[in-house]
């Protein structure tokens, strides 16, 4: 603790303890714990509490008084076990008989005080903070402390029962630590007191017979096990779960037991632990009972879970991945004719009643199907699944929900007419089967089913019923499923097939272009770009482009009303242009779509558009086509340039000005790799050392980036102010390899010297400086190769980088500005004593 905060805290400790002092707002007292959290971390002696009198001082001042506000009780208990997490700590506390006031039976606990959740709260956190060492325990054990902390696991505050098992866990785990090395069996384990306590709790719970102690036990249980006590205390697990496991089999047995869903987390952490690698023992077959047993929606995420585990065995895994695809199953079964395609499952895990019963139900359906494909789409973006999932009969299940989703199919049977009422325009499904469609296509064995999917796809594009955001999620699957078709066409030459099914949906996105939602334009301009991206270097893809009226549609968005739908047409137009414009072998498609109109319209909204969108999306595109080589020879890319950071420069968004940066940042790099000589290159004898670097700087003078750097680094957004240094120090690093920088003070005579000492100054102000102009009025002259290399040599970049990067919190939020704010809010201090934030 600094000298100034030691003085400072004794007038912020009596105004706490003050009870006729209005109360401090809850983020100050939270500062002023991590503080002292801090203190504790890195000073774990006595003195800390001895050299500052006041701190026990106010736990006997709040102590005493009669009816303490519960907000400061709270506060004095988590800040009595801040200070006694370190043993020295914790007996001068005891010796000064407060911690029994506090954490014992004279506390709150049994007082008018404990009726606010905030105390419990507070206990339970003030405990966890004390219990770090051994006599901690002790005292806790001792003092009845743990049948507290046991109610407080069924506290109505969801908080304060959270809290309550978390600690259970950190104090099992911790009674152990000292014991770890004695074991090495399960014979060798014998519990330590405090652990022994929790452990027999745990068993009580479970054999009490009721609903509400069995379920706080069972996630305590799961808390434990999927701790670090999991693993890191392999006999002490293993003996733990020998003693419920008969119990937990029983539950899964009983109907009447309302905690499966519990019961299938705690399963799962069991499963995640080492002891339980090998396949013998009776762990894995009782996860195959709790598969058969839980319900499918309790049982899906417990299957997702083993199938991501590398340990199952190979039977568990086949069952768990059954359990996830028999909804599934039963839907293709419903909805097939006689004699059609078989289901994807030879034999279920639990009875197809339970199934095909949560599927007739309305309130069900819908919510079973969502998560077994949420569960699905997690699988498939697995990079190795250590079983093989079913693709094509997969893939007819998710045609099947899509078509009786948009009622494109109408099932005969029974439970299969009952299944399209309740799925019938149910967008949540469509999404979801959209989504596992769309995952679906990085596998090899689906081509058979391309016609069928291609079908479904274009209906949902074509069908006037299909909700904005399910046409968004056809769009991003046929996308994917597209450019698995060229991949297809490239190796088996099924060109026919490819335009065909690239022809009907340039039809259809003719129409969504022009739809009166602009959720489906904007939609529909973001699939455009996403297709451009992937498919731009195949002849189909640019023949039915070029063949359709997209390009003119994507153009006339650019005048959108919607700000969004400017912005995405713009990025689609951006990308276009490689096709059109800037591609080698770009055919003459008519006046109306040329480089030089394409570049004048992105320019314009640029410098007039009222949103940042659009604008945005301007210079992300004009980043791009400098990245990709597409502005031409130098001086046009100069002139390019030097218009955009004219425009930018002063644009109110500051994501517009970052933009910008990033732009010059290219422009630099590109121009440095064009210009400057090869190190390996033979040199002429003609050839000078400074001659690339003059005209490196005369083509950036021209371009006006310097001005453009310069003034960014006082802007007021910091981002901006980062990224313009950030160039500047690379520059400097290019100009001055070898750190051979200028004097100051050698310079400053000289009229440039002066410009640049003012620079200087200037800099230093940071987004203060007013006064920055552009023009070089003031005596620097941006356009000047000269004077900017004087500038790039002089100016101290390294320290302006150091201070742009710096919190902007570094001094406010000081542990000794946190006290005088306090002290300034309880007014013992004159206003201009504080630094307030």
């Amino acid at each position: 603790m600094t000298p100034e905060c030691a003085a400072l805290l004794p007038g912020v400790c009596a105004a706490l303890a003050d009870p006729r002092q209005p109360g401090l707002d809850d983020t100050c007292l939270e500062k002023l714990l991590d503080w002292f959290r801090s203190l504790t971390w890195f000073d774990p002696t006595v003195e800390l509490v001895q050299d500052n009198p006041c701190l026990t001082e106010f736990i006997t001042s709040v102590l005493a008084l009669p009816d303490p506000s519960p907000s400061i009780l709270s506060f004095t208990l988590q800040l009595a076990g801040i200070l006694a997490s370190s043993e020295s700590r914790f007996q001068h506390l005891q010796q000064e008989k407060l911690l029994g006031r506090l954490f014992g039976q004279e506390g709150p606990r049994g007082g008018a005080a404990w009726e606010d959740a905030a105390v419990r709260s507070a206990w339970l956190k003030g405990v966890h903070s004390m219990v770090h060492h051994q006599p901690a325990l002790h005292f806790l054990c001792s003092t009845g402390g743990m049948d507290v902390i046991f109610t407080l696991q069924g506290d109505p505050s969801l908080f304060v029962a959270s809290a309550a098992s978390q600690l259970l866990v950190h104090m099992l785990t911790f009674s152990l630590e000292s014991e770890i090395s004695k074991a090495v069996s399960t014979k060798d384990c014998d519990w330590p007191a405090c652990a022994q306590m929790i452990v027999k709790h745990i068993q009580e719970s479970l054999q009490s017979g009721s609903a509400c102690h069995i379920e706080q036990s069972l996630k305590l249980l799961s808390s434990l096990f999927g701790s670090c006590f999991g693993s890191c205390y392999a006999a002490w697990t293993e003996v733990l779960w020998l003693d419920i496991a008969k119990q937990i089999e029983s539950f899964l047995l009983e109907e009447t037991v309302q905690a499966q869903p519990v019961l299938a987390s705690l399963l799962l952490n069991v499963a995640r632990s080492p002891v339980f690698c090998g396949t013998e023992g009776s762990f894995w077959p009782l996860l195959t009972s709790a598969l058969e047993h839980l319900t499918p929606v309790q049982a899906g995420p417990l299957a997702v879970g083993l199938l991501k585990l590398c340990k199952c065995p190979q039977d568990v895994r086949i069952q768990a991945l059954t359990v996830l695809l028999q909804p599934l199953d039963c839907i293709l079964r419903a909805a097939s004719q006689p004699l059609e395609c078989a289901g994807l499952l030879d034999e279920s895990v639990s009875d197809p009643v339970t199934v095909q019963s949560l599927l007739s139900s309305k309130t069900s359906c819908a919510g079973l199907l969502c998560q077994t494909l949420a569960h699905l789409e997690k699988l498939l973006s697995l990079k190795h699944l250590r079983v093989d999932l079913p693709c094509v009969p997969l893939l007819r299940s998710l045609l099947t929900i899509l078509q009786i989703c948009n009622g494109f199919l109408s099932p005969t049977s029974p439970l299969g007419s009952t299944i399209s009422r309740n799925l019938i325009n149910c967008f949540r499904v469509q999404k979801s089967a959209l989504d596992v469609l769309a995952a679906l296509s990085d596998k090899k064995d689906c081509d058979t089913l391309l016609g069928s999917i291609f079908d479904v796809l274009l209906a949902y594009l074509q069908s006037p019923n299909t909700n904005p955001t399910v046409l968004k999620k056809t769009f991003q699957a046929t996308s994917k499923w597209l450019v698995h078709l060229q991949e297809l066409s490239s190796s088996n030459n099924q060109w026919q097939q490819t335009e065909k099914i690239l022809e009907d949906v340039f039809v259809v996105l003719q129409k969504r272009l022009c739809s009166p939602c602009w959720e489906v334009r904007d939609s529909s301009l973001e699939f455009l770009t996403a297709m451009v991206k992937c498919l731009k270097d195949q002849k189909e893809f640019r023949q039915c482009l070029l063949s359709s009226e997209v390009l003119r549609l994507t153009e006339n968005l650019l005048e959108d009303p919607e700000s969004y739908v400017r912005a995405s047409a713009v990025t689609a137009v951006g990308h276009l242009a490689l096709v059109t414009c800037f591609a080698p072998e770009s055919p003459a498609i008519g006046n109306e779509y040329n480089k030089q109109s394409i570049v004048a319209k992105l320019q314009e909204i640029l410098s007039t558009d009222s949103e940042g969108f659009p604008r945005r999306a301007v210079i992300s595109i004009f980043t791009k086509w400098l990245r990709e080589g597409c502005t031409g020879q130098l001086e046009d890319t100069e002139q390019f340039v030097s218009k955009v950071i004219q425009t930018v420069e002063h644009d109110l968004d500051w994501e517009v000005r970052l933009g910008g940066l990033e732009l010059v940042e290219v422009f630099c790099s590109q121009t440095i790799c064009q210009l400057a000589q090869c190190p390996y290159a033979p040199v002429s004898s003609a050839a000078t050392s400074s001659t690339p670097q003059k005209e490196l700087l005369q083509v950036f003078c021209r371009a006006r980036v310097f001005g453009f750097l310069f003034g960014s680094l006082c802007d007021c957004d910091k981002p901006v102010g980062q990224r313009a240094c950030d160039v500047l120090v690379g520059l400097r690093g290019h100009f001055y390899p070898m750190s051979t920088l200028e004097n100051p003070q050698e310079i400053e005579d000289s009229p440039a010297g002066r410009g640049i000492a003012w620079l200087q100054r200037t800099l230093r102000q940071g987004s203060l400086a007013q006064n920055f102009t552009m023009d070089g009025g003031l005596g620097v002259d941006f356009q000047d190769p000269e004077s900017m290399m004087l500038a790039l040599g002089a100016i101290d970049l390294l320290e302006l980088h150091d201070e742009l990067n710096k919190s902007s919190d570094h001094v406010e939020e000081s542990p000794q500005s946190l006290l005088q704010d306090i002290l300034a809010a309880v007014g013992t201090i004159e206003d201009n004593e504080v630094d307030c934030y």
